[in-house]
């Protein structure tokens, strides 16, 4: 079985192929060429027993990826809890970065995995960590408008007045945020106000 196809397998969640090739001796942190795992593909898709066999087999959990991600990271971005269980009993670092600075965390709260979150956060995740730009978790959850994990962040003592590298705090991006919605709406008021029905009124004047 080639690459190719070893990471199809993980991808698509079909234990039997991957229980065949573990079994021929095939090494389970063969990768491709952006350095990704059958492990982090399975990790992403949410297959957990693929996850666990992988794992059971030798399959480095700290592999990094072209981006520096593990598959802690893939997991988060996948959203299923069992997946990111299945790992941090393997020993996955719930605070690992990736090339970018980006922890679990930060990952979890961009694609909006509210059940994750909250996982991490029960595991004590370092919760202010920034990443490249400075941002922590809650600045990303205000500036995707991710309500229930700005709330949930909060409650679990996230700093608000932590700046990122522009000097803004999340509570000021939400003011950032209202005056540009501010201003965009002023904008197309303007807009309508000399819209084609008052441009042909003035010239009938």
């Amino acid at each position: 079985m080639d690459t190719a196809e070893l990471m199809k397998a993980a991808r698509q969640g079909k234990l039997n192929v991957i229980d065949k090739y573990l079994d021929d001796g095939g090494n389970p942190n063969v990768h491709d060429e952006l350095k990704r795992t059958a492990l982090h593909r399975a990790s992403v898709e949410g297959h957990t027993a693929v996850v666990q066999t992988l794992l059971e087999k030798g399959a480095d959990v700290n592999f990094e990826d072209q981006l520096g991600s593990r598959a802690i990271h893939w997991a988060c971005r996948g959203g299923r809890l069992g997946v990111v269980k299945a790992l941090r009993s393997h020993g996955a670092d719930l605070n690992v970065r990736d090339k970018l600075y980006s922890t679990p965390l930060h990952v979890a709260t961009r694609t909006g995995h509210t059940t994750i979150v909250e996982y991490l956060l029960s595991c004590c995740a370092k919760i202010n960590s920034r990443d490249r730009e400075g941002d922590t978790a809650l600045h990303d959850a205000v500036h995707l408008n991710r309500f229930k994990i700005v709330k949930l962040l909060i409650d679990a003592g996230a700093d608000t007045k932590i700046k990122n590298h522009e000097g803004v705090t999340a509570v000021q991006q939400v003011k950032q945020w209202q005056f540009d919605i501010m201003e965009t709406l002023q904008r197309l008021e303007k807009l309508r106000e000399v819209g084609p029905e008052n441009t042909a009124r003035e010239r009938n004047d």
